[in-house]
């Protein structure tokens, strides 16, 4: 029996990605709202790129979540929004991902996406529109970190999930 969404907290997840050069440093910033509570995460990577940012900071967000919840996630990416709200990342895991760019990051996704009720929604990016311009200079300002983590799989080129073969 599934949970009735009216039962489940309604969390607001605003994120954005940055990348200075593409690929570049990198950074991913999300703020979570339930109610009058509110959470901001930020980090970033030495090396990667611009949509792995995007995916990454709907990634952390929902990593933060602690129970099932009904998520809005706000995002200025159309790749992002697109990729999850027209079922483009769920026909890539179907069709054994190909030679799919960033599917170790969307099958990530799709893992937490599946634990909550989630509906994503484009919104115009530099827009005044107050938690996208503070995910915003969240993901702006991890990426001009010192000391960034390494995006292994970015790095070693591991980003794409290659079928299982027999032979």
């Amino acid at each position: 029996m599934s949970e009735d969404k009216t039962e489940l907290k309604k969390v607001d997840l605003y994120t954005d990605g940055a990348c200075s050069g593409n690929p570049g440093p990198g950074g991913y910033g999300a703020v979570l709202i339930y109610g009058k509570h509110r959470k901001e995460l930020s980090g970033g990577f030495r090396l990667t790129t611009s949509v792995r940012m995007e995916i990454m900071a709907a990634i952390a967000g929902l990593e933060a979540l602690k129970t099932k919840c009904c998520v809005t996630v706000y995002s200025d990416s159309r790749i992002l929004v697109n990729s999850m709200s027209k079922g483009w990342a769920q026909r890539w895991r179907v069709n054994a991902w190909g030679t799919r760019a960033n599917a170790d990051l969307w099958k990530r996704l799709l893992e937490h996406c599946e634990q909550h009720e989630v509906e994503f929604i484009w919104v115009e990016g530099h827009a005044g529109h107050p938690e996208n311009e503070l995910a915003d200079g969240l993901s702006t300002k991890a990426a001009r970190q010192n000391d960034l983590a390494v995006d292994t799989a970015y790095e070693q080129g591991e980003t794409e999930i290659k079928p299982l073969t027999l032979f």
